[in-house]
């Protein structure tokens, strides 16, 4: 495995992505930015309500002031992999509902921002909020950060849901997730990875082989992250996606290790999972060797 890592002032950091070259260069052109953007108008206010598939954080203040100072300073921890943006503008701030000095933090697919406890506050207050809130209800695996994402599994195991935002089917498969991450926003235990098959183009067939799904229509399982075992809400019915109740329903099944890819034997005698299609695969669920393959 190729590691690559970018040294910028006193920082080391590492590259989480794919490693293409529209990749490499997109990721090395954000590095470049500054860690702070600042919004100043309505036009930028727009542009940035819109990245709902971004983890981003945004405060108000007075000016470049300590405060600032110390919200700079955590977000280059970050970067560029989570977003940090400032305004001192009052409107975008009362528009935001951000009082001076606040902080708010926009988890993906999130229709309110939870607000950073405690004002003014230190690096180490947004570092540590940041840490914990981290991991989203409902991640998009993107190609300048699928590494990172594929490695933060929960106990060993991922729920993945494929679907394509450009098609009918995936796009309303997608809005009922959102339904259901914004539902459970507040389960530490819940964190589904959005795939969009799209996105990746040279790993679709090779995820088709290793998990035995039609990346066509839109899919949901729990993946061991070991083996590439997996288990999927059958969604072979041509007119009915499953209901937001359905998806929360497996979800807890998989949750409370009802649905799991290691009972193997259990789970197919059981006809009671009649709906679920299990899948055992000799792959390495590793993007790592297809990626060299590629290059």
């Amino acid at each position: 495995m190729l590691l690559l890592y970018v040294f910028k002032d006193d920082r080391i950091i590492e590259f989480d992505g794919e490693l293409s070259s529209d990749t490499l260069v997109e990721f090395l052109l954000d590095v470049l930015e500054d860690p702070v953007e600042i919004i100043n108008n309505a036009m930028e206010l727009r542009a940035f309500e819109r990245m709902e598939e971004d983890i981003r954080l945004i405060g108000y203040f007075k000016g470049e002031d300590s405060y600032f100072q110390a919200f700079q300073e955590a977000s280059e921890r970050f970067q560029p992999y989570i977003k940090f943006f400032a305004t001192f503008d009052k409107s975008v701030a009362k528009h935001l509902s951000l009082k001076m000095n606040e902080v708010n933090f926009y988890e993906p697919f999130m229709e309110e921002p939870a607000i950073l406890p405690g004002r003014p506050l230190t690096e180490m207050d947004i570092v540590e909020f940041v840490h914990q809130h981290r991991r989203a209800t409902l991640r998009k695996l993107r190609a300048e950060n699928m590494f990172e994402v594929w490695e933060d599994d929960m106990d060993g195991i991922h729920i993945v849901a494929f679907a394509e935002e450009e098609d009918p089917d995936g796009y309303e498969f997608l809005e009922i997730l959102k339904d259901v991450a914004r539902d459970n926003t507040n389960n530490p235990y819940l964190s589904i990875v959005w795939i969009d098959p799209d996105d990746f183009p040279l790993l679709t067939t090779y995820w088709e082989k290793t998990f035995k799904v039609d990346l066509f229509r839109p899919q949901i399982g729990v993946v061991n992250v070991t083996d590439a075992d997996s288990v999927w809400l059958d969604m072979s019915n041509d007119e009915d996606l499953p209901t937001a109740e359905d998806l929360e329903d497996w979800i807890e099944d998989v949750l409370s290790g009802r649905v799991n890819t290691e009972d193997d034997d259990e789970f197919a005698d059981d006809p009671e999972n009649d709906h679920y299609i299990l899948e055992e695969s000799d792959e390495n669920p590793d993007t790592d060797e297809e990626d060299d393959g590629d290059d």
